[in-house]
Formats: C-alpha cells, sequence, structure tokens
C-alpha cells in the first residue's frame, strides 16, 4: 500500500542517498542522520535484501526486533530506535504504509529508576573537573539540561537581562525556558567573551559561518555570520561541514564533556553509574526535595506528561519540607496568651 509523500526523494540517487536527502529535507540532526542511516543499512544486511523497494515489506520489521532482542540482546530502547529509523524509511523514503500495530507495537521492558547523586556527591564530582567541562557540568545540573541541549546553546539563547535560558529545538521539538543560575553568570559572560574573540578571528580568515537553527529561514544569508548564532561552547577547530562543504565551527564535540564527568565521578569515588544525564536527573529530584511545585518542575524538563516527573519522588534522596499545620505555626502565641481574658 502506498504513502502518499509531501516531499519526493531523488529516484536516481541510491537507497542511502535518498535516506539521507530526505532527512536532511525535514532538518533532523546531523547524529540522527547517522542513527537512522545505521539502522536501516543493518536491517538490509540482516535479510541480504538489494531489492529492497520491492521484496520487502513492513512484516519484516518484526522479525528484525525479534533478532535483536533474542539474538542480540539488544534493550527496549535500542529496538525503539531501531523501529523508529525502519518507519522512517518505510513512510518517509519508500511511501509505503506499515500495519498500524507495527508502528504501536509495545516493546517490554521494565523500566528502571533514573539514578540520582546527592547534593553532596554533586559537590564532590565539581571538585573534579575544571575549566570549561566544570561549567558545562553546572549547566547540565544547574538548568536541568540533556547533553545535546547544553552543547547546542547559542550566544543568543542566554538572556543576561531577564536571568533565563532558551532551550530550542529538544528532542520533542518543542521549546521551553528556564532558570539562568546566578552563580555562573559571570563565568558565561565570559565564556561569550571567549566565543566572541574566537568568532572574530574566524571571520578575518574568511569563515565564520555557522548552521542556522531549524527556526530561522535558510535564505537569511545576512545572519549566516552573525555572532548571536555562534555556539557558547564552540569546537577547537574549524572544519569541513559534511552536509554543506563549506569549513565551520561546530559546537565541542559530545566524548569530551562524557569522558570528563566519567573520570570525575571515579576520582570522586561515586558508586553510581554516573553519566552526563544524571545531573539532570539530580535536577529534578533536588528541585522536588526543596518543596518546589511537581507542575513547574514539569514545565523545566520539559516533560509532555506529569508522569514523567513523578518518577523522580521515587529517587529523592531526602524528604521535603513537611507541610506545617497553621495551628502549630501560632501554638506559641496561643499558649503565651492563654488566661489573659
Amino acid at each position: 500500500m502506498e504513502n502518499k509523500l509531501d516531499f519526493i526523494p531523488d529516484s536516481k540517487l541510491k537507497l542511502m542517498d535518498q535516506v539521507r536527502q530526505v532527512l536532511r529535507h525535514y532538518q533532523y540532526s546531523e547524529n540522527t542522520e547517522k542513527i537512522y542511516c545505521d539502522w536501516i543499512v543493518k536491517y538490509i544486511q540482516f535479510f541480504n535484501a538489494r531489492n529492497y523497494s520491492s521484496k520487502m515489506q513492513g512484516k519484516e520489521i518484526n522479525m528484525f526486533l525479534d533478532y535483536l532482542g533474542s539474538n542480540k540482546k539488544a534493550s527496549p530502547a535500542t529496538q525503539k530506535q531501531a523501529l523508529n529509523a525502519l518507519i522512517f524509511l518505510y513512510q518517509k523514503v519508500l511511501a509505503k504504509k506499515i500495519p498500524q500495530d507495527i508502528k504501536d507495537i509495545k516493546l517490554s521492558s521494565t523500566k528502571a529508576l533514573p539514578v540520582v547523586m546527592s547534593q553532596d556527591e554533586v559537590i564532590r564530582l565539581f571538585s573534579y573537573m575544571k575549566k570549561t567541562n566544570l561549567l558545562m557540568a553546572k549547566i547540565l545540573y544547574g538548568c536541568g539540561f540533556r547533553l545535546m541541549e547544553c552543547l547546542r546553546l547559542r550566544i543568543q539563547d542566554v538572556n543576561f537581562e531577564t536571568g533565563n535560558i532558551s532551550v530550542r529545538s529538544n528532542k520533542k521539538r518543542k521549546d521551553r525556558i528556564v532558570m539562568l543560575p546566578q552563580s555562573i553568570r559571570e563565568e558565561l559572560l565570559l565564556q561569550k567573551e571567549k566565543i566572541r574573540e574566537i568568532h572574530k578571528q574566524d571571520l578575518r580568515k574568511g569563515y565564520g559561518a555557522i548552521g542556522l537553527p531549524e527556526t530561522i529561514s535558510m535564505n537569511a544569508d545576512f545572519s549566516v555570520k552573525s555572532f548571536g548564532f555562534q555556539y557558547l561552547f564552540a569546537a577547537k577547530k574549524v572544519v569541513k561541514d559534511l552536509r554543506t562543504g563549506k569549513m565551520r565551527r561546530h559546537h565541542a564535540p559530545e566524548s569530551g564533556l562524557q569522558k570528563a564527568v566519567k573520570t570525575a565521578a571515579r576520582k570522586a569515588m561515586i558508586e553510581k553509574k554516573i553519566s552526563c544525564q544524571t545531573f539532570r536527573h539530580s535536577f529534578a529530584a533536588h528541585l522536588l526535595e526543596n518543596g518546589e511545585d511537581i507542575k513547574k518542575v514539569q514545565k523545566l524538563m520539559g516533560h509532555s506528561n506529569l508522569k514523567m516527573t513523578k518518577k523522580y519522588i521515587k529517587v529523592m534522596t531526602k524528604k521535603p519540607p513537611e507541610v506545617i499545620s497553621p495551628l502549630d505555626i501560632i501554638q506559641e502565641s496561643i499558649s503565651n496568651n492563654t488566661g489573659i481574658l
């Protein structure tokens, strides 16, 4: 059964080039492009099928997922990632409809509770980090950011006047606004000036152009070299953009901060599985511990469902402040005035 496309890839291209063309048309991130392409290649190789468009149908997806789960012991999250890539292949590239029961497949899983650090553990871990990695780690914890949300921050996203940071194009394609921790305000200002100098050097060398956010028109050529669109945490080198062929300075790589966090956790002797995501989990849990309203925490985290936020109640390292009865608050005054009248 055919599926109507709103964008038709060039049929003269090879399959994987068509996949990349469609992914780039919808402005998927480079990371998502790589992940989807890897899964599609594995899928085709699994069936040893070259004539994929005519011989392979949606039912093969279930066979492939069963193989990943049974033979490769892939986690439900990994299977879900593969499923998303294959649904994209069939619906957006091959223009084929797949059965609804495949799209709605529920991959069995025992959802583990998020790992959360105590405030003391956060302090200990920070003591073994330094410079830019420390600043980025503070943002992860202080704002509840995902790793890529931090790395993709642009200069214009940090509003020092209002004390807010805008989070754009997160994984749910929804923007949100979070607080700017005042304790790192000066550090961020210094980082901004550091990037300003780097940008000036790039401009003098004929570089300085940068990939624009999805919300900005690709015809806005005047803004391609704008300082406001530069990454707050830029990479050390200017490299050739694989998509455009132009020389650009991308954001800092994920691996640098990931390694720094794991190394710091080991030196701090924290006996938990710590990753960059642990800071985000700890942010939510600690806000709830401090008595913050759960719906406000939901908004700061960017959760679409309150159930996603409620899971942090189960992993709080200490109880939130207890509600004190108004009677207890005035009890001393009542006792002192008893018998006066």
